[in-house]
């Protein structure tokens, strides 16, 4: 059942229908030595903008989201995080992996 076809459900009989739980899928995360985190400078379709990329993070949105702040706060920029992958402004590759490689992600690039 669509979320849209539940907002305009006022009452069923059916046992088969679940209003509000969550149908996402959890994502086990994966613990940070098993991850292959992989990190890479960006130019392309930024407006001339240089950005580092982080791809291949495995886990929950709320874990991206706390390793991309802490990654802007220790580079001193802004970013992002969404879809799987965290964007750093600025060039900043070799200070990322270094931060990632202290934090315990063995399998960084």
């Amino acid at each position: 059942m669509d979320w849209k076809d539940s907002l305009q459900l006022v009452y069923s009989t059916n046992p088969d229908v679940h209003v509000g739980e969550n149908e996402e899928p959890d994502v086990e995360p994966l613990a940070p030595e098993r991850q292959k985190l992989r990190v890479s400078i960006e130019r392309h379709h930024r407006g001339g903008k240089t950005v580092t990329l982080v791809r291949g993070f495995i886990g929950s949105d709320d874990d991206l989201l706390d390793l991309a702040k802490q990654l802007k706060t220790k580079c001193g920029t802004g970013g992002s995080a969404k879809d799987g992958e965290i964007i750093i402004q600025g060039e900043n590759k070799e200070k990322v992996v270094d931060l990632l490689l202290k934090q315990g992600y063995k399998n960084t690039k």
